[in-house]
């Protein structure tokens, strides 16, 4: 039989007892440790981490009183103040069982035991440490990504009045717990915001964790989301756990929620209704603290209309809205995030003499930018890494990989929006000979907004 758990100690004065539960328990745990005086106790504890210690309750001949085994009790979680203890006696009663258990105990057996009674209690006791042992881990890994995604907070204010008054709005919702949805195109900055909402919130020192849903098939779904136990499909082959126990206490943002199917939708909507989560094959549930952030480029009313979208989920998710207007509508914003993703890539890739002129900037502010914020970014680090003089000029923004022409950043022309997102596509399908990961990577948008551009412009 596979042994489950590591280490055990029993601490007891009877050789027999200390041989019947070493023999006993031989099966199920890879380690047994045996005291047969208490004396050692407090060098033994230090020395190992036990997933499990039986302690006697009375070890001087004649005392019945449990005191001497209440004392090592309190001796021993004064070491390991998460140490899971069953105490053993053989003359056990229900005061003697009460008062082990108000000073710490996780259990508490009588001699002679039932051994299907005591094996039941070993393994509850056992499972209760490595339950523990996993909240702790948990614990870390989400105060480490609340730290990291409290260090990639990266936004512009903004200049324009629109995005003066959306940032009015953020700084009061920011407090409360309350669910929000931001909408806008793609490369509008809504994972921008949605981190910054969270770096402003009482959460702000629990993890932020952001998911793309676009980017998840309908087979794995529901396992990122709500993790999984072991066995619980073909390939399952140990316990996961998903993304919503993740963020437990923090914030969740959920990104292209559009991308839900109805199904998916429900079981979303079960989650959120009920603040607790199972994960797939497991009937026991996870109560949740969390907060709810979503984001999608898609018109939610249009799809609950068609039957596309829960009106009640939407509700769920919609307690505030949040839309974020493409940079064409936002003009005076655009020399600010230029500079500021400029100032960021030269120290990055160490170009601190490099410039950055009035006449370039002009250029850059006159072009309407169909991927936004993404697109914007994209191009600015680009330029950076491939510039070889000491000041940026308008050729270093295209080049024969993106190819870029007069039509686009290099004019003054306001084009067709439509029409000039449909020509950068082609270009950029044809320049990475279609190649579609690459052409998304020159038009600085992922993969799936490429596709979905692809499906509107039928290309």
């Amino acid at each position: 039989m596979e042994k489950i758990y590591e280490k055990v100690l029993i601490i007891d004065d009877n050789e027999e007892i200390l041989i019947a539960l070493k023999i006993f328990l031989r099966n199920y745990f890879q380690e047994i440790y045996t005291l047969n005086s208490p004396s050692n106790i407090h060098h033994t504890i230090e020395q190992h981490d036990f997933d499990l210690i039986l302690l006697d309750m009375n070890f001087k001949a004649g005392d019945r009183s449990g005191n001497e085994g209440v004392f090592w009790l309190r001796e021993i979680l004064k070491i390991n103040p998460e140490a899971i203890i069953i105490c053993i006696t053989a003359y056990g009663d229900v005061l003697l069982a009460v008062k082990a258990m108000q000073n710490g105990a996780t259990d508490f057996i009588e001699k002679p035991w039932n051994e299907e009674h005591l094996l039941a209690s070993i393994l509850r006791a056992a499972k209760l440490n490595s339950t523990k042992k996993q909240l702790v881990k948990l614990s870390e890994k989400n105060k480490q990504l609340a730290r990291q995604s409290a260090s990639n907070t990266d936004f512009v204010l903004g200049n324009s009045s629109k995005m003066q008054q959306i940032w009015q709005s953020v700084n009061k919702i920011a407090p409360t717990d309350a669910n929000v949805l931001i909408t806008g195109e793609n490369g509008t900055g809504k994972e921008i915001f949605a981190k910054n909402i969270h770096s402003q919130s009482l959460r702000k020192d629990a993890p932020f964790i952001a998911v793309d849903l676009g980017a998840l098939s309908s087979s794995i779904l529901e396992s990122e989301l709500f993790g999984h136990v072991k066995g619980a499909f073909t390939n399952a082959k140990s316990d996961k756990t998903g993304w919503f126990e993740v963020a437990n206490g923090g914030t969740l943002f959920l990104d292209e929620i559009a991308n839900l199917n109805v199904e998916q939708q429900a079981k979303l909507l079960t989650v959120i209704q009920n603040k607790e989560v199972s994960k797939v094959g497991s009937t026991q549930v996870t109560p949740l603290d969390i907060r709810i952030i979503s984001a999608t480029n898609a018109e939610l009313n249009s799809m609950v209309a068609e039957g596309k979208f829960r009106e009640d989920l939407m509700y769920r998710l919609n307690t505030i809205h949040i839309h974020l207007p493409p940079l064409k509508q936002v003009k005076e914003d655009i020399i600010p995030l230029v500079e500021y993703y400029f100032n960021k890539f030269k120290t990055k890739y160490n170009k601190p003499e490099l410039k950055l002129p009035e006449s370039t900037l002009k250029r850059m502010q006159n072009y309407n930018w169909p991927g936004n914020i993404r697109e914007l970014k994209h191009t600015v680090e680009r330029a950076v890494i491939m510039n070889d003089s000491e000041k940026l000029t308008i050729t270093d923004l295209y080049n024969e990989t993106s190819e870029r022409t007069h039509n686009d950043i290099t004019s003054s022309a306001n084009l067709n929006l439509a029409e000039n997102e449909l020509n950068l596509i082609k270009k950029a399908i044809n320049s990475s000979k279609g190649n579609y990961t690459k052409a998304a990577q020159l038009l600085g948008i992922s993969r799936r907004t490429l596709y979905n551009k692809l499906e509107k412009y039928d290309i």
